[in-house]
Order: C-alpha cells, then structure tokens, then sequence
C-alpha cells in the first residue's frame, strides 16, 4: 500500500471515528449538561435534534461538492471546522451556545463523512475496497464502543465539558494534513453546475422529516412539508440539465437496494439500543457506566465482524452476504426482547453487533463499488444520509411503541424492519459481479462508466 493510500484510509477511519464518538458520547453528557446549565429537556432534545437537522439535511450536496472540487480539500474543512466547534461547546456559557454550535458542527460534519468515502473510492481500485472499508467499519465500531465509557469516566472524573475537547487535537491534526498535502490528479475535475435549487429542495425535504421523527406525534406539518418538497425536488430533478442526483447513481438498482438495506438496518439498531438501554436503566436499575459495559459485546462482534465480511464478500458476494447478516439482524433484536439477565443481553447484543456489522460493510461496498469515481461523492452522501435518517426513524418508532405496547412488541416490530432489509438485498449484485478479487463485469468502474 502507498504511502497515499496509508493516509487516506487513516483520514477516512479517523472522520468517521470522531463522528461516531460525538454522536455517543453526547447521550452520557445530556443529563450532566442539562443541570449545570439549567436547561429544560426540550433544549437537551435539541442538542442532538440540532445537530442531526443540519447534517441530514446537507449530506447529498456536500459529496456532490467533493465531487467537484475534490473529496481531500473537503474532507479538511469538515476537519477543520468540527474540531473548532467541538472545542467552542466545550467553553460554550449556555444552553443556546450548545445548540447553536452543534448545527455548526452539523454542516462541518455533513462536509467531512461523504468525503471519507470519496476519498477511498479516488485512491482505492475497486477491487481492493474490502479492506479499506472494513477497516473503517471496525473503527467505528471501536470509537462507538469507547464514546460511553470514556464519556461517563469524563463526566464523572473532570465535567461534561471535557468531552467535547476529545475530537480537537485529532480533528485540527487531519485537517492540516489534509489540507496542505498534495492530492495526486487521479481524475477529471468536475465541471459541471451545482444544482442549488435541488441542494435547497432536498434539504428542506430531509430537515422537515427529521425534524418531524424527533417532534412525535405532534409531527403533521412537517412530514407534509418533507413530502412536498420531495415532490418538487423529483420532478425538478427530471428536468434540470445538472441534477443533484447523477443518473448513473439513482438508475443503479444495486445501490438503491443498499441503501433500503442500510435505512431499515440503521433503523432496527439505533431502535433497538434506545428501546433496550431504557430496560436496562429503569428495569435492571443499572447505571449509564455499567449499562455501556453490557454493550461491549456488540462493539467486539462488530469489530471483528468488519474484516470478516470482506472476506465472506469475496466468496459468497454481496447478495448473500447481506441477506443473512440481515437475518442476523432481526433474530438479535428478538433475542433482546426476552432477555432477562445479563448473559442473555450480552448474547443479544453480539449477534446484533456482528449483523450490523456486515451490513454495513456489504453495503458500503456496494454503494462505493458501484458509483463510478466522478460520482463517489454523492453515493457517499446518500448512504451517510440512510444511516442518518434510519437512527431517527428507529429512535422514534421504538420510543412510541415502547410507551404504547412496551418493551418486547416494540422489539419485536424492530425485527420485522430488519426483514424488510432482507428483501432490499435482492436488488444487490451476486457473487460474480460483487466479487473483491474480479473487476466488475459491467466495465471498468475505476472511473470510466459502463458502457450501457
């Protein structure tokens, strides 16, 4: 591997890691935050709420202008402008400096995930992908895992303020390197016009639904204005000379299936964490510190699942790989809905680990592989978009069914949209085509499109 190569993938774990770690984190200083500042839960809601609106909303038009003007110097704003945002909550005087600063830190974060994508598919051929975003997958896993531990240790030991110094030093370093190193020219620049009235379209559509997941059920206003803005953004789309969504990308039926998959994945995870760690807490009476430790098996399976895959990828493809990890999927939410005690737990939360894991190296695998190097940017968008989106809707339905019909049919719900993830996974490629070791059939996707 070359010395390029090196720092890209570090570049790409290191964005995505800090992301992951700030999302979990922030649930383990919500509380301590909420005192001090003497904030009501509403403000502590839209601490995350904030954050998620902005970065939801702007992922699609941020991989469209690292397509344009290059995945590494985008990739150094995001850095950049995270770390100082991270670092200004952590001095922030109030409650309303926080929110403020994490929809800052959510338009920086939208800038830098595409861009770890981007970046991999520019420097990586297509058939040596696996590793990478394995690679990438794992450390996820890992800064996942880390965010409640060192979280709690953080707010227990020095403040919550602290927690938001964790992404500094690592951020601004990546952004340095990112921005002052020389990128190699491996394509043609992107000279076409950035669809700004789609960019506005889709954004309104995204933020008015994530919005209107957080606000249920008093939510009809703003899921009429997602769908609205939906329409307008597709039929604009259909006739505009530049769209925001390149053809080669939405007629790709592999990369919809992946991204169905991811969105019913993510949503089936996230519902499920939120659903089970309220039993812990309220049921088993454990602690935020001893409730993360329960979670770690999710996090080693996840792991150790990542580098797996790649290799089950390679023989059996993309098609069956992703089906079973689904499967995998839904069986772990139903075995979290009956357990009891710790070891069953445990159990739970490692099948759910090692499933989630696949799916989404399988997916991001597909969904990078397909999307031709010109257009890696915006394939990247879309699927940080579903895992965005998907959280949100899991978080919201199994908040509601949890206080409607409690905790085992709300599990039991979540598992039947993991199944659904397991029909969307018909739409990917088999193993011939999905094959790490074989370029693709359909023409050489380094960056010259199939021919048609």
């Amino acid at each position: 591997m070359t010395a390029h190569r090196r720092l890209v993938l570090a570049s790409s774990a290191a964005g995505a890691a800090i992301v992951a770690l700030d999302g979990t984190v922030l649930t383990v200083v919500q509380p301590t935050l909420q005192r001090e500042l003497g904030a009501s839960l509403a403000d502590v809601q839209w601490t995350s709420t904030a954050y998620l609106v902005a970065v939801a909303s702007l992922l699609v038009s941020a991989g469209r202008i690292g397509d344009r003007y290059g995945h590494q110097r985008v990739f150094g704003i995001g850095m950049l402008g995270f770390g100082l945002a991270s670092a200004g909550i952590g001095l922030a005087p109030g409650v309303g400096w926080v929110i403020g600063l994490r929809v800052v830190q959510g338009v920086f974060g939208a800038l830098l995930q595409p861009a770890t994508l981007g970046m991999l598919r520019a420097a990586f051929p297509p058939d040596r992908l696996g590793m990478p975003i394995a690679v990438r997958t794992s450390v996820i896993g890992i800064a996942a895992a880390a965010g409640p531990l060192v979280g709690g240790a953080l707010v227990t030991t020095v403040g919550w303020r602290a927690v938001f110094f964790l992404n500094v030093v690592p951020s601004l370093v990546f952004a340095v390197l990112a921005l002052t190193l020389r990128e190699p020219q491996q394509r043609r620049p992107d000279k076409s016009q950035l669809d700004l009235p789609g960019a506005l379209l889709l954004a309104l559509s995204l933020a008015s639904l994530i919005q209107a997941l957080v606000d249920l059920p008093g939510s009809a206003a703003g899921l009429a204005v997602s769908v609205l803005a939906a329409l307008a953004f597709v039929r604009h789309e259909r006739r505009t000379a530049h769209p925001l969504l390149p053809p080669d990308v939405v007629g790709s039926a592999a990369i919809r299936g992946a991204l169905g998959m991811l969105l019913a994945a993510s949503a089936a995870f996230s519902g499920t964490l939120f659903v089970v760690t309220y039993f812990l807490q309220d049921t088993m009476g454990l602690g935020p510190f001893q409730s993360a430790l329960r979670g770690l098996p999710l996090a080693a399976a996840m792991v150790l699942a990542a580098p797996a895959s790649a290799v089950v990828l390679r023989r059996a493809g993309a098609r069956s790989t992703a089906g079973v990890a689904m499967v995998v999927v839904a069986l772990a939410v139903l075995v979290l809905s009956r357990a009891s005690g710790t070891v069953p737990v445990c159990a739970g939360f490692a099948l759910l680990g090692a499933g989630f894991g696949t799916v989404m190296v399988a997916a991001t695998q597909v969904v990078v592989r397909e999307a031709t190097v010109e257009s890696a940017g915006v394939a990247g968008g879309l699927k940080q978009t579903a895992v965005n989106v998907g959280p949100t809707l899991g978080v919201a339905a199994g908040s509601a069914l949890m206080a409607g019909s409690g905790r085992e049919p709300a599990l039991e719900i979540l598992s039947a949209v993991a199944l659904t993830g397991a029909l969307a996974c018909l739409a990917l490629p088999g193993r011939t085509v999905a094959s790490l070791t074989h370029p693709p059939v359909t023409g050489d996707r380094a960056g010259v499109p199939a021919r048609r």
